[in-house]
């Protein structure tokens, strides 16, 4: 008692004591090296998220996809697919409310107050809260819904304050966009260019010497003509950060004896599932995979199997066969002729705590029974009242516009237990079938397209590779990534063993794939660290059923690429840039008479009518804006310098201009040049502009 009484006389010094203690612990891994690691994933315009925070939003969102998905667990791909999108989804609401806070916008608690259950609720709201009834949004359900609030489950809660912040963010994004949108001014002025681009035309003859036609050695091209290039369109270059690496996979898989033995096994349990008494109960406990356990029609079963089940009694077992890695085999359970497509009609009573019932309902299932035996009753005197009494009754949503009718289906596409009630019902007759929805008031429509079916209990066991076989692919790749020291020694030693070697050429921080690999976020990580040197081979990366070594060949930095580094890339351009001036010198000598041309340098005048400056393509040479750019900065009859374009040297002459005239006013253009941006705002250019313009440091490639 002593010790208890001390213990409370002194419980403050404890709690800071632990505290202490536990900070030490939990921050321990942050201060290595006499430093503080960094715990930011990332900045965003001069915001700081932590890795704290991040994973904070990454769990609320993974909850929120498993229930959307009605999943337990997420793959790799998936997880990693949400984890994108709540960085995504970090960087707009960061850079959106500081846009919102400095511009004044904000939604107020009345606003709130009217978007949920005023005279002007928001569309989400009408959504959720749809009276069953007449198809149609019920405040009334709004009002009871808050009423009930503190009584409802926490994971409730929880959706109900998403919709909440969702609705709020729509309501800041659409007086952000209307702000933007309404102050686009367009001048009288403004709208009579746009009006002259679209209606002023020109015909024209022109010539033009393709540079597909000349051969590339009668042009000399000089570093300093892809430093002109390069200087103009670098800006085009701009990269993320990004390695190239090449890599060889050594894939596990089962070897001979691995196959060998398991056969053996696969033997062993056929014969203990033609002695068992509990098929279904013996499959499912020794498959390695789940199996359907509908009806199946010929020809959708494995063909080794397909054949045997259809020709034999009930009861048979087939041999095990082998197939991508596993041993399957299957034991006929019924045989039987049925109908492949059904039809019917029904109504869904539902009740608290059935499979997707609206949370309002709050009949228990005793009372949902009752009542659906009621309808039946009902029903079976006056079948013609289906209709009505769905409408009135039915808890399936889809009601309002099929009247209870679900038309034709195919066998097995219900629920198992609807789907047999149909099955086992004439045509015209009412049943009842319970499923996980709750309880349906069935009427068969009809049946059709007979053919003899199966059910089986198939038992797919996978042929795993052993420790031994683990061991003997490790060794392998351990042997090439100790064997070189450098991306020469290291496509040597791979050549020398024959092994594949692959290249990745635009590896990037958030690269979640690599051709051939299986989750390679862990070789993705290695290549942006500090330490990983090109050249660098790495150790052997263990990917679960792939062992991967690999080396980083290039470095690409963020930003604009050096000359050398996008030389190749902009090789082509600027080898028809000198052709360009090449043909065009050649063209200056004849001084703008297109029939010397004709003759000299063998090209064809051709002629096109009706060209409009707001044009994009010269017909046969696709898009060149400069020549068409050039055409209306000339005069009727005159001819143009050559110019240099795109696909071909041209010279031009304007045999008539057909200026577009004046109109008594240009409202038609103003208001589509408005729409035009108000299209684009309400189509998120703005939180793109502000995207690009931010400073935005991504450092998650540390952590993930």
């Amino acid at each position: 008692m002593a010790a208890i009484g001390s213990i409370r006389k002194h419980s403050t010094l404890l709690v800071i004591v632990i505290g202490g203690a536990l900070a030490a612990f939990v921050l321990g891994d942050f201060m290595k090296g006499g430093g503080r690691r960094d715990i930011t994933v990332g900045t965003i315009a001069g915001e700081h998220v932590t890795i704290m925070d991040f994973n904070k939003k990454v769990d609320e969102n993974l909850e929120t996809a498993k229930r959307q998905q009605q999943k337990n667990v997420l793959t790799t791909n998936e997880t990693y697919q949400v984890r994108q999108a709540t960085w995504d989804q970090m960087v707009h609401t960061i850079l959106m409310d500081k846009e919102y806070k400095e511009l004044g916008i904000e939604v107020t608690p009345q606003e709130m107050s009217d978007l949920v259950q005023g005279a002007h609720p928001s569309p989400v709201i009408q959504q959720y809260f749809i009276n069953p009834n007449t198809g149609k949004f019920d405040r009334n359900r709004v009002n009871q819904f808050l009423q009930q609030y503190d009584q409802l489950p926490e994971e409730t809660k929880q959706q109900w304050n998403l919709i909440l912040n969702y609705i709020k963010e729509q309501r800041l994004a659409q007086k952000f966009n209307a702000l933007i949108a309404g102050g686009y001014y367009i001048p009288e002025a403004l709208a009579q260019v746009n009006y002259d681009h679209q209606n002023s035309l020109a015909n024209i003859t022109y010539v033009a010497a393709r540079y597909s036609g000349l051969p590339d050695s009668l042009v000399n091209v000089t570093e300093s003509d892809y430093e002109t290039y390069y200087n103009a369109h670098k800006e085009e270059f701009k990269q993320k950060a990004s390695r190239s690496i090449e890599y060889v996979a050594f894939n596990v898989t089962p070897s001979p004896e691995d196959i060998a033995k398991a056969k053996n096994i696969a033997e062993e349990t056929r014969t203990d599932f033609i002695k068992t008494n509990k098929p279904v109960d013996f499959a499912k406990a020794n498959s390695d995979k789940s199996y359907d356990t509908a009806w199946i029609a010929k020809g959708l079963l494995p063909q080794a199997i397909d054949d045997v089940m259809f020709s034999a009694q009930p009861g048979t077992v087939s041999e095990p066969y082998f197939e991508n890695n596993s041993f399957i085999f299957a034991r006929l359970l019924k045989k039987e002729r049925r109908p492949d497509s059904l039809s019917a009609s029904h109504i869904l009573i539902a009740y608290k705590g059935a499979y997707r019932a609206n949370p309002e309902i709050g009949r228990t299932k005793a009372q949902a029974e009752k009542l659906a035996d009621s309808l039946l009753t009902v029903l079976k005197r006056n079948p013609a009242r289906l209709g009505k009494l769905a409408k009135e009754y039915s808890d399936d949503p889809s009601v309002k516009q099929n009247d209870g009718k679900l038309g034709w289906f195919a066998d097995g596409q219900m629920v198992p237990a609807f789907n047999e009630a149909v099955i086992n019902t004439q045509p015209g007759n009412f049943t009842i079938a319970e499923t996980p929805f709750g309880f349906h008031i069935i009427k068969v429509d009809g049946k059709k397209d007979y053919a003899e079916k199966v059910k089986v209990a198939l038992i797919t066991q996978d042929v795993v590779p052993s420790t031994a076989t683990y061991q003997k692919v490790f060794a392998q790749a351990s042997e090439l990534a100790t064997s070189a020291s450098d991306l020469s020694g290291f496509e040597s030693a791979a050549n020398k063993s024959h092994y594949a070697l692959r290249e990745a050429p635009n590896v990037q921080e958030a690269s979640y794939t690599i051709p051939g690999l299986n989750n390679p976020r862990e070789i993705v990580r290695w290549a942006f660290k500090d330490e990983t040197e090109t050249g660098k081979v790495s150790n052997v990366f263990d990917l679960g059923d792939q062992y991967v070594v690999a080396v980083v060949t290039k470095k690409y930095h963020a930003g604009i690429p050096s000359l050398d580094q996008v030389k190749s890339r902009i090789e082509p351009f600027v080898v028809n840039k000198v052709k360009g001036k090449y043909l065009a010198n050649k063209m200056e000598q004849y001084k703008g008479n297109l029939t010397s041309m004709e003759k000299g340098m063998n090209l064809q005048p051709q002629e096109m009518t009706n060209l409009a400056f707001d044009s994009r393509n010269i017909v046969g040479f696709g898009m060149e804006d400069k020549v068409i750019g050039s055409v209306f900065g000339m005069k009727q009859g005159q001819t143009s310098q050559p110019i240099v374009g795109n696909a071909a040297a041209f010279v031009v002459k304007a045999d008539k201009m057909l200026p577009a005239g004046k109109l008594p006013n240009y409202n038609q253009y103003v208001q589509s040049l408005y729409n035009t941006f108000a299209q684009r705002v309400y189509q998120g250019y703005p939180y793109v502009a502000l995207k690009n313009t931010a400073t935005i440091e991504d450092n998650r490639v540390k952590f993930y």
